[in-house]
């Protein structure tokens, strides 16, 4: 079982429009609605690749109902895209049937404020998606001690953690640490995705993996010359670190090697939830024992196809088994 933590969920609204024109008024064409925040976005890759997954965090108020109404939903679904635009890879793929889709259980812990809700606006003309979220709810002390209970107890069950999001109102800028350090103690990897003074404070407990975009490592470190921000992320107490570096792939550095991994060809299409699907390409890889070329490569397809799907947490199963044999991964002769 994959355990991811949402301490922010978040109800994800996605709107389409012909075009999107400042100061006008627009009549949606189509709209999806999804159970969100980084942590359940990875969960519904993970779901779709066959990994039995277990999701907590918070959810409250009429907003956070709806979340878990349609989490509990989430059917065992064919994840094959129809509509999107198709991709070239560099090589043909072996014909290979898609594992059925596995359970996501609901460990969310209730809370009294009301859930936030995201809204992705994605302009059909050109592609592009404007993201507007809303602040999450305050978590009192009582709700964070009990979501630390709840944490614990899934931990026996857990193969690998990802810690996934930013934190709302009332949680401390340390809790990640604080969730690092008992996974850590039971030997179970850890993957932190989040940013700005809550990764700085979560990487000082030595997480397994951390996986920041490009604009997240700057900050971090203060360079964004790529290779030297992720090795200094490295040297601040990351095991390993997977930067996202866009439509241009991803950097690895990691104890056992450096490595660039690149797509087949750059896509355009809604880039939300593209980071949350190269999450759990990794988090899936690692469980399976896969080598780091082959977990880079499965990361990468599925981030790019996630920029072919419609809607976050969701990707192009078609565009993802075309892209990935055609994912370009080179080793770096220096060291990590």
């Amino acid at each position: 079982m994959i355990l991811t933590v949402t301490l922010n969920t978040a109800l994800d609204l996605t709107y389409g429009v012909p075009e999107l024109v400042p100061h006008a008024s627009h009549r949606v064409g189509d709209m999806a609605e999804r159970p969100g925040g980084k942590g359940l976005n990875v969960a519904r890759v993970l779901s779709a690749l066959g990994h039995t997954t277990v999701v907590t965090g918070f959810a409250g108020g009429s907003t956070g109902a709806v979340l878990r109404e349609l989490l509990a939903q989430l059917a065992p679904r064919d994840t094959t895209g129809t509509g999107t635009r198709a991709v070239a890879a560099t090589a043909t793929p072996t014909a290979t049937p898609a594992p059925a889709p596995a359970p996501i259980t609901d460990a969310l812990v209730t809370i009294a404020g009301n859930t936030r809700r995201t809204i992705a606006v994605v302009d059909r003309a050109t592609g592009d998606t404007t993201q507007l979220n809303e602040p999450g709810p305050l978590v009192t002390a009582d709700e964070w001690a009990a979501l630390l209970d709840r944490y614990e107890e899934l931990l026996t069950g857990a193969d690998a953690v990802a810690l996934c999001g930013s934190l709302p109102p009332g949680v401390h800028v340390g809790a990640y640490a604080e969730l690092i350090r008992p996974a850590r103690a039971a030997g179970i990897p850890v993957l932190l995705d989040t940013s700005g003074e809550p990764l700085r404070r979560g990487i000082a407990a030595r997480p397994d993996l951390i996986k920041p975009n490009a604009e997240e490592l700057a900050q971090l470190t203060g360079s964004r010359e790529p290779l030297r921000a992720t090795r200094d992320a490295r040297r601040r107490g990351a095991h390993g670190v997977i930067a996202s570096l866009g439509p241009d792939g991803m950097l690895a550095v990691t104890p056992d090697g450096v490595w660039r991994a690149s797509p087949p060809a750059r896509v355009l299409g809604n880039p939300t939830g593209a980071g949350d699907s190269a999450v759990a390409g990794l988090l899936s890889g690692l469980v399976e024992g896969l080598s780091w070329p082959d977990r880079l490569r499965r990361a990468v397809a599925l981030s790019t196809a996630t920029v072919l799907s419609p809607t976050a947490g969701d990707f192009d199963r078609a565009a993802y088994e075309e892209l990935l044999p055609g994912v370009d991964v080179e080793e770096h002769t220096t060291t990590a």
